[in-house]
């Protein structure tokens, strides 16, 4: 199913499209309470993220009520969303948000779908049979997406835009938010700096058998970033916590001695670092460019590990999430010095 909801127009406006055999409510817009609300833990607890070395939150939303903080991704240059190194791994399309409680739901069916046409008009009257649940303790959760694109099918169908979830829910719907889903979510909105390496001699000044140093040159730490929603009753965090393991080195060309290499990082007082000048690992070029260049390639490998809470330092849950990769690419002139025989 390709399909879309609006969440911050002003107010409910109704349209259906048929995408892959479903009809789905396009446009039809619903209130947005981004706010900065308390991020509390996903066992219920209301704790603050623990003090994180240069935190500093950067706040945006997705869907409709989740926040996403993240912490400072250092001073060593740019930075880029994370790249999964598990080309196979992909992040939520959709999921069920809370959104309102029976009352709500009522006045927002029968706004958005007055006068609506098949099979609107059926859904519409599906729920008003339903009574909307008033009287019951609960709330109504509906779909929300990753973002606009729309590109990915969304296992929601129809027949369930919304769900009812009492307080008790003894089946739970598989897409119904949760922990994991939002540490997969804030691992897909995390922003890695870029390997901060520079060379010596520059990009454009290399020689053919002369050694080029390859300095890391950087001051960064671990990147947490979290998920949260605290939303009519409803609290939970997941944080993602990215920890430099390695550098990545790559020449760009097999004319070059090593064309890769790996530095393990180490924490120092100022971040992760590598001493490149005692590492035996500098590039040493056999041929030149030519009128072209070589494409060098340096690439931090990330530990990624989550926890359902939003303290970075809190127990690392399961399932897994792969590693993450941050990259910097530049192309390098290799010259060839000719030498004079007398």
């Amino acid at each position: 199913m390709r399909a879309g909801i609006g969440a911050r127009i002003a107010r409910p406006v109704l349209g259906t499209i048929v995408a892959a055999g479903l009809v789905v409510v396009v446009g039809v817009s619903f209130p947005a309470y981004a706010g900065d609300g308390q991020v509390g833990g996903g066992s219920g607890n209301t704790d603050e993220p623990a003090p994180d070395s240069g935190a500093d939150s950067g706040k945006g939303t997705i869907g409709a009520h989740i926040q996403i903080h993240q912490s400072k991704t250092g001073s060593g240059g740019g930075s880029s969303t994370a790249t999964s190194s598990n080309a196979n791994w992909k992040p939520p399309v959709c999921w069920y948000e809370p959104m309102y409680d029976a009352d709500e739901y009522e006045k927002f069916i029968k706004s958005a779908y007055n006068g609506a046409g098949e099979p609107a008009a059926s859904y519409a009257e599906k729920r008003d049979k339903e009574k909307y649940h008033k009287g019951d303790d609960g709330l109504w959760w509906q779909v929300k997406f990753r973002d606009d694109t729309y590109t990915e099918a969304c296992p929601v169908t129809t027949d369930n835009w919304e769900i009812w979830v009492p307080p008790a829910d003894p089946r739970p719907d598989p897409n119904k938010l949760t922990p994991e889903i939002l540490s997969e979510l804030a691992y897909n909105s995390t922003k890695l700096p870029t390997p901060p390496v520079v060379l010596s001699p520059g990009e454009d000044r290399l020689v053919v058998n002369l050694g080029t140093r390859v300095k890391f040159a950087g001051d960064f730490d671990r990147v947490w970033t979290t998920a949260s929603i605290d939303y009519k009753g409803v609290r939970m965090a997941a944080t993602t916590v990215a920890t430099p393991v390695a550098l990545k080195v790559d020449a760009g060309t097999a004319d070059a001695d090593p064309q890769t290499c790996t530095y393990d990082l180490v924490k120092g007082n100022g971040g992760y670092t590598v001493d490149s000048s005692d590492a035996g690992c500098n590039v040493t070029y056999r041929r030149s460019s030519g009128d072209g260049t070589y494409p060098f390639k340096a690439s931090i490998t990330w530990k990624v590990t989550w926890t359902d809470s939003a303290d970075p330092d809190g127990p690392a849950r399961q399932p897994g999430l792969p590693d993450g990769l941050s990259t910097f690419e530049q192309n390098v002139t290799v010259h060839e010095i000719q030498a004079v025989n007398r």
